[in-house]
């Protein structure tokens, strides 16, 4: 991610394929515009102030604590992050781990699929619902209450 595309004054990011990183990091395909809380565009504010500082780089993620300062993240390096905080936090998780429970988070709390799969930038709505979306039968017997569904075969009988 450069700092281009984050769009502080619209709360947004923008989600650019390129083929140039630095650090030979690909996107999957996928692009658009996803919207997000102005917490966060607090929270860039406050990274590029405490933690980026005078850096002159176009990445947002950058190695800030030694070696090559102020180059972008590797693939290496992000793992190295997520292996410490896994130790932390006592859990096992990856970094692509967080996609499938944005989806079904999303999911959960009624987000339609279709734009579900659009932030994040899935091309088929059926990636998202057979693979990203991790309902389970509670979660179905919620929405099926919710629609007023749930009771209808009672009202047959």
């Amino acid at each position: 991610m450069r700092h281009e595309d984050i769009v502080t004054w619209e709360s947004r990011i923008e989600i650019v394929c390129r083929e140039d990183n630095a650090n030979g990091a690909r996107g999957k395909g996928g692009e658009g515009s996803v919207p997000v809380a102005a917490a966060l565009m607090r929270l860039y504010a406050e990274y590029m102030h405490v933690e980026y500082g005078s850096l002159d780089s176009d990445y947002v993620f950058v190695n800030l604590w030694g070696g090559r300062v102020g180059r972008p993240l590797t693939y290496a390096s992000v793992n190295d992050v997520v292996l410490a905080t896994r130790r932390a936090v006592g859990f096992h998780f990856t970094a692509h781990w967080f996609r499938h429970k944005y989806a079904t988070l999303s999911r959960r709390a009624g987000v339609p699929l279709e734009v579900v799969s659009q932030l994040i930038t899935h091309r088929s709505v059926q990636t998202t619902q057979q693979i990203y979306s991790h309902l389970d039968v509670e979660d179905l017997r919620v929405q099926l209450r919710e629609a007023g569904v749930l009771g209808m075969v009672e009202d047959l009988v």
